[in-house]
């Protein structure tokens, strides 16, 4: 992901990926997508100064508002950026018309922006490549089994 946000991801042959700012509405069983999700510092985005390190500590304590799983666990964040102290997080849900969008992407944004070193954090809402179950993390599937779903 460069600086200046996510790269286009078209499903071309020529092996380009990255998150698309689209409308994508269908999710099928999917292969794992090399990059993603993000899941900290060793996943994507380390930096020198600690802020990716705290982000991804942060993020860790941000559950989904219907099962007890982080967004990072669940592999709903896709990508992170901080640039001048402006933070941007590329976040996903398990579907489009997820009930609880505006609350996940509001308890986000807030966690990002108590970050140190973050003055300011944005949510940027991404549907490519489609979330499927494969980024879901192990640690997260054992919660899921945990709290009764069937993986």
């Amino acid at each position: 992901m460069s600086a200046d946000g996510p790269e286009e991801f078209d499903g071309a042959a020529d092996g380009e990926t990255g998150p698309r700012y689209c409308t994508y509405t269908s999710y099928e069983d999917g292969e794992p997508v090399d990059g993603f999700p993000w899941t900290g510092p060793t996943g994507r985005g380390a930096d020198e100064n600690g802020v990716a390190d705290r982000i991804a500590d942060a993020l860790d304590d941000v559950e989904d508002p219907e099962m007890p799983i982080s967004v990072l666990d669940l592999g709903l964040v896709y990508g992170v950026t901080v640039e001048d102290g402006q933070a941007t997080v590329d976040l996903t849900l398990t579907y489009t018309g997820c009930p609880a969008r505006d609350l996940l992407q509001e308890n986000v944004r807030r966690a990002v922006a108590d970050v140190e070193g973050v003055e300011a954090a944005e949510v940027r809402l991404v549907w490519q490549p489609e979330w499927t179950v494969e980024m879901v993390t192990d640690d997260g599937k054992d919660q899921l089994r945990e709290f009764g779903l069937s993986i």
